[in-house]
């Protein structure tokens, strides 16, 4: 197995039981005029981002490493949204501005919509997996962990946005079901400021799992393509 050099030490993967994860690269969080835009939060970045997670994404295909993208999404009546009674309901970003705004209500993160859509320049391919969730976390409430089981994959390589909110809280749930969790740190995008990014960062290479550049990852998944 090739030896990654990760933060906050070396790790040993098994690229054949390896997938790319995709965390909500959708317009709602990545382009103008979605859900994190209309939130106020600064997408200067998102660029970068997309262009970085397509990189890896066109690196990891040919070395035959699987792609899941995790895609965030209500039906437009919000009934899988939790309703009053959850506090989905009054934190989750699309929900309080559909609670502020009646105008928005079944408009953002609503499936089948364009805030739902992910971006353009990293639509799926055929064979890569697609998991619709409503929570932060990609395994709450989704087959998301019987998916990945089924095909033998144990190490997660993280990109995606938000760093702080949606990453982290599904690197968090892949740690507790003994998955190898790898964060790339150029493939990744807060929701707020640098302080909410190196928490992050500090929080998995400290407890959670380990960090990579994506070049060096992608650097990684050329040798094995070759």
């Amino acid at each position: 197995m090739p030896i990654l050099q990760t933060n906050p030490d070396p790790l040993d993967v098994d690229f054949s039981r390896s997938a790319v994860i995709v965390v909500d690269m959708q317009n709602a969080f990545a382009s103008r005029g979605g859900t994190l835009d209309l939130a106020g939060i600064d997408l200067a970045d998102a660029p970068r981002v997309v262009e970085c997670i397509r990189r890896v994404l066109d690196a990891a295909r040919p070395a035959g490493v699987p792609i899941v993208y995790l895609q965030t999404g209500y039906k437009r009546d919000l009934s899988n949204a939790g309703g009053s009674r959850s506090p989905n309901h009054r934190k989750e970003t699309a929900m309080r501005l559909m609670c502020a705004k009646p105008e928005l209500r079944g408009e953002l993160l609503t499936e089948g919509g364009w805030d739902f859509a992910l971006v353009d320049e990293l639509a799926p391919l055929p064979g890569d997996l697609v998991v619709t969730k409503t929570r932060y976390s990609g395994f709450a409430g989704t087959t998301l962990d019987s998916q990945l089981r089924v095909r033998g994959i144990r190490y997660l390589f993280f990109t995606g946005i938000a760093t702080n909110v949606c990453v982290e809280s599904t690197l968090r749930d892949a740690y507790f079901l003994d998955y190898w969790p790898v964060l790339l740190l150029d493939a990744t995008m807060p929701a707020g400021g640098p302080s909410a990014y190196a928490a992050t960062v500090f929080n998995v290479e400290s407890f959670f799992g380990w960090t990579i550049r994506s070049e060096n990852l992608r650097a990684a998944f050329s040798a094995k393509a070759e």
